[in-house]
């Protein structure tokens, strides 16, 4: 089994910065594809970036594209997020998921993931 817990969320006004970290334990990660998913009130799961084992591929949901970036430390079991130039569009829960046998078809996927961390909230104030 793998545990994920995310950190890093919090209140930041428009344009600001925030860092969410992904800490894995029980298992490594080090061959799991590891993503970003996000969840506003009433509505599902929305996948925002995925990072293959390696490191080699990576996907971004087209409204994050040029302000997000995902990357990972495999020594520390550890998956990042790096947000910038927040918008209040970007207010929500953000969970990271892993799973080990993922098509990178399928990445954007929420079903196709096995393990779920519990959530960070991230509000952007206008």
């Amino acid at each position: 089994q793998v545990q994920l817990v995310e950190s890093g969320g919090g209140l930041v006004q428009a344009g600001g910065s925030l860092r969410l970290s992904c800490a894995a334990s029980g298992r490594t990660v080090t061959f799991a594809t590891v993503a970003w998913f996000r969840r506003t009130p009433g509505n599902e799961r929305d996948f925002v970036a995925a990072i293959s084992w390696n490191g080699g591929r990576i996907n971004y949901t087209d409204p994050v594209k040029g302000r997000f970036t995902i990357s990972r430390d495999n020594a520390k079991n550890t998956v990042f997020l790096q947000m910038d130039s927040l918008n209040p569009d970007d207010t929500a829960i953000y969970y990271c998921a892993a799973d080990f046998r993922m098509s990178w078809a399928l990445v954007g996927k929420d079903n196709e993931y096995d393990f779920w961390g519990q959530g960070t909230q991230v509000t952007v104030s206008s």
